[in-house]
């Protein structure tokens, strides 16, 4: 099964980025692309989504399956292929722009050509929307298709961690993903790791290695992020409150420490927050 949008490539556009083209390749084993290098002047990101393709780099075999995804730069040697015995549900696009390279190169996206993809559901989504707008009005809503490819590229970036031998299955990803509304929700109550490590059944060094690996922060990181997002709400929601009430309320007890993480997150206090957004 294939579905596949190829669009015109605008020579001049006043955009970030545009798909030059974007599909889907399911259940064809005899897939197969082979381009040398210089053939081909744009981006493109092949990410798995079920079975199993191969990734020649360097003459080295790379199998990438579920979750997993290779980049390519513009003018880069490309060779890759569907396993026979378990061929892939690939999802690919290929797009282009003039600020494109500094963009990858400043967040190391030149560092490697292989990644795994933390939550798969989100970049499959983001991929959807973009595919379903190509087949549906092709080239008449330039901004659109290039609001879906920013967009695409965003989950990419913010979702992708190079492949190496220490990368984490995507069960245990998983595992930590499943807990987050959770954390979220208790936020501003006591955080404390050894229970969190419990309801995983794991130590608490290894919840945290897990954690930094998906999150790429701290569990405390991330606890802190939801206790600030919940301060700012209520700062503007609940003005009979006082900024000490607000800090208890979302898990500070000290009205110092509170706006000391606040000041380190937003650049101002929360009564200075709470007088340039209030109404």
């Amino acid at each position: 099964m294939k579905r596949q949008s190829h669009l015109l490539t605008l020579p001049f556009m006043p955009f970030f980025c545009l798909p030059e083209s974007v599909g889907i390749y399911r259940d064809e084993p005899d897939h197969t692309v082979i381009r040398a290098a210089g053939s081909l002047n744009n981006f493109n990101i092949h990410y798995v989504a079920s079975g199993k393709g191969c990734i020649e780099i360097d003459n080295v075999v790379h199998t990438l399956g579920p979750g997993e995804a290779v980049l390519y730069f513009p003018m880069q040697a490309q060779r890759y292929y569907s396993s026979e015995d378990d061929p892939w549900d690939v999802r690919w696009f290929h797009f282009y722009g003039s600020g494109l390279q500094n963009y990858f190169i400043e967040r190391g996206f030149h560092k490697s050509q292989l990644w795994s993809i933390r939550q798969p559901s989100a970049f499959e989504e983001a991929h959807e929307a973009l595919l379903t707008e190509a087949e549906t009005h092709r080239m008449l809503k330039p901004a659109q298709l290039s609001t879906l490819t920013y967009s695409l590229l965003a989950v990419f970036v913010e979702q992708a961690s190079a492949l190496s031998d220490d990368n984490k299955s995507n069960s245990s990803a998983n595992r930590i993903l499943e807990l987050l509304p959770i954390m979220q929700q208790e936020a501003a109550q006591p955080f404390i790791l050894e229970e969190w490590a419990a309801r995983l059944g794991v130590t608490t060094y290894y919840f945290c290695k897990l954690f930094r690996n998906v999150m790429e922060m701290t569990p405390m990181d991330f606890v802190t992020r939801c206790r600030l997002q919940m301060a700012k709400q209520w700062l503007l929601d609940h003005k009979e409150k006082t900024i000490g009430q607000i800090a208890v309320e979302a898990g500070y007890p000290s009205v110092s420490y509170f706006n000391k993480r606040f000041m380190e997150h937003e650049g101002m206090t929360p009564s200075s927050y709470r007088r340039l957004y209030g109404v």
